[in-house]
């Protein structure tokens, strides 16, 4: 990350655009779904990042169906649960696709405290691979233990794939899918605007009020993002290579390379796959899915249980991250390990002290606790996970 991207905790900017594969076109989306997942499937253990979410759902699902048709082992659903977080829960979710897949191992790793940004895993995470993004990383260590000397597939990708081949507003309102309201006149003159007009405006309209930063820093995020947001584009065509260079998106993908090579793991992410991306644009074509669900329907209506397909909701997690490691490292920070040219750290240490501080902010917590450590042992990581058969529907 840059001083700025640390900072304001969000990665901004782009990475060179990347060339379909060959031949993608040809495909549809289930069966390029199945090619990327095939090489994982074929290094077993096969553990799939299942959080009861729609990503993370198809992703066992498709997997599950491949590995029975193809003869491999079934893959296992590996689930990280929060006990102390309500709003984490998706026990419900979970059960339902486990049950209807008729899986009969699932690893459930449960926890306390041990996810907190700067507890057991982060430490770990932080020490020997350095300060990544997004914060959250850790999240996957304890599935990547799990999944030792086999493989682990996860659902990232999935919130980019389907934004990517959804319809725009002004899309659907040129093509006469919608009524046109008053305000698609000022939309229509905004998309035909120079960048540099719409990143001004855009620039208004996308406000960073993080306390902890500096207002030269917030002006200068602020203009990053609309630089950003200034340039997406409203077909079909233009949006999909554009989602896929965002800047953050690579990040995040490679952000667990190295700590699945330390655990001596297979990690693939079988939803950025770009023969994926392909078939889901030419099925989304001309102008793109309704939405996400409708997206899914589409491509892949008959994987998951249509109650699950349907599903809006998501679990959040920020109560996972802030807890009492959290807690008593902002009481006794002293400064330190934070670009102080773009955050001032009293607000800083006030904004940590609040009651709900905001996850932006945790990739400077984990920054600080990184400056800060110094010979200091690891906590220990206590064994909290457990294999149980899953749990089926009477």
């Amino acid at each position: 990350m840059t001083p700025l991207e640390l900072a304001c905790g969000i990665v901004l900017g782009f990475e060179p655009p990347e060339p379909w594969p060959p031949d993608s076109a040809a495909l549809g989306p289930v069966a390029a779904l199945e090619a990327a997942l095939l090489p994982a499937l074929r290094n077993p253990p096969c553990l799939v990042s299942f959080s009861g979410g729609r990503d993370s759902s198809l992703v066992l699902a498709a997997a599950t169906r491949l590995a029975r048709r193809e003869g491999l082992p079934d893959p296992v659903p590996a689930t990280n649960r929060a006990m102390d977080a309500p709003a984490a829960e998706e026990t419900r979710w979970q059960e339902l696709l486990v049950g209807a897949l008729r899986l009969s191992d699932w690893v459930r790793c449960c926890h306390t405290d041990e996810l907190d940004a700067v507890g057991p895993y982060a430490q770990r995470m932080l020490r020997r691979h350095g300060l990544v993004w997004p914060f959250n990383a850790h999240f996957h260590l304890p599935l990547i233990d799990a999944a030792r000397g086999g493989s682990l597939l996860t659902g990232i990708g999935g919130d980019e794939l389907f934004g990517a081949v959804r319809r725009t507003r002004l899309t659907a309102v040129r093509t006469l899918q919608i009524r046109p309201r008053r305000r698609d006149a000022g939309r229509a003159a905004l998309a035909l605007a120079p960048a540099g007009l719409r990143a001004r405006v855009l620039e208004r309209r996308l406000p960073i009020d993080f306390p902890w930063l500096r207002p030269e820093a917030a002006g200068a995020a602020m203009r990053a993002l609309a630089a950003v947001s200034a340039r997406e584009p409203h077909s079909l065509r233009s949006r999909v290579p554009w989602y896929r260079a965002l800047r953050y998106l690579r990040v995040s993908l490679s952000s667990l390379d190295a700590p699945a090579r330390s655990g001596d793991v297979r990690i693939l992410h079988p939803l950025a796959d770009r023969a994926l991306w392909r078939a889901v644009e030419v099925a989304a074509a001309p102008h793109g899915f309704e939405d996400r669900t409708a997206g899914m329907r589409h491509a892949f209506g008959d994987l998951l249980p249509p109650e699950l397909l349907a599903r809006e909701d998501k679990a959040t997690f920020d109560d996972v991250f802030f807890t009492g490691h959290a807690r008593a490292f902002a009481d006794a920070w002293t400064g330190g390990g934070v670009p102080e040219a773009l955050v001032d750290v009293e607000s800083l240490r006030r904004h940590w002290r609040s009651d709900s501080p905001r996850p932006q902010s945790f990739s400077l917590l984990q920054a600080a606790w990184l400056a800060s450590a110094g010979d200091r042992a690891d906590q220990p990581v206590g064994g909290l996970g457990e294999s149980r058969p899953a749990l089926r529907p009477a």
